[in-house]
């Protein structure tokens, strides 16, 4: 058995998900005239969330309020945090192990969230559909959605939406 992995992700319309000091505000300040374009429906279609180290600890620093994942899986890819820092999630290694350990788990549908891990899935191929929310705004530099890639990874447009507050939501299928 093997799951499938569906990015769900906010950038500027110049393709950043962070500036460079890992500063949101320019996406979050934005995101409240839009309002939750469809995250919390989507969270409802996951049985897994696996998040990297940094979008872990901002994810934290959001409070307590703020941990919406309820009882599913959570899991976290570093090499650094400790494996019992946090009861809530499951800490993984490698992605060799994440990918064993989900499949052994019988989780179907993954939402990968962070910069470097989504570039980790997609590096592995595990990256299935893409849902991204475009924000009004250039903000000139900061850390890119994705990095270099060693091949294209082509897609196919599913959706575009206006999701208010300027945003448009576009949804893409990996063409494997």
């Amino acid at each position: 058995m093997t799951f499938t992995a569906t990015v769900f992700i906010g950038t500027s319309l110049d393709g950043y998900i962070a500036r460079l000091d890992d500063d949101i505000e320019w996406l979050t300040s934005r995101g409240e005239k839009a309002g939750e374009m469809g995250f919390f429906e989507f969270l409802d279609s996951v049985d897994a969330v696996i998040m990297g180290r940094n979008t872990y600890d901002k994810v934290i620093g959001f409070g307590e309020e703020n941990w919406h994942y309820g009882d599913r899986h959570v899991g976290v890819l570093s090499t650094t945090l400790a494996e019992d820092a946090d009861p809530r999630v499951h800490v993984y290694r490698t992605m060799d192990d994440l990918v064993t350990d989900l499949d052994k788990r019988g989780i179907k549908h993954v939402y990968p969230d962070g910069g470097r891990l989504v570039q980790s899935f997609l590096h592995a191929g595990r990256v299935d559909r893409f849902i991204i929310s475009v924000a009004p705004v250039l903000i000139g530099s900061g850390h890119r959605l994705f990095g270099d890639l060693a091949q294209d990874v082509p897609l196919r447009l599913d959706t575009v939406a206006d999701v208010g507050g300027g945003f448009a939501q576009l949804s893409y299928t990996v063409e494997k």
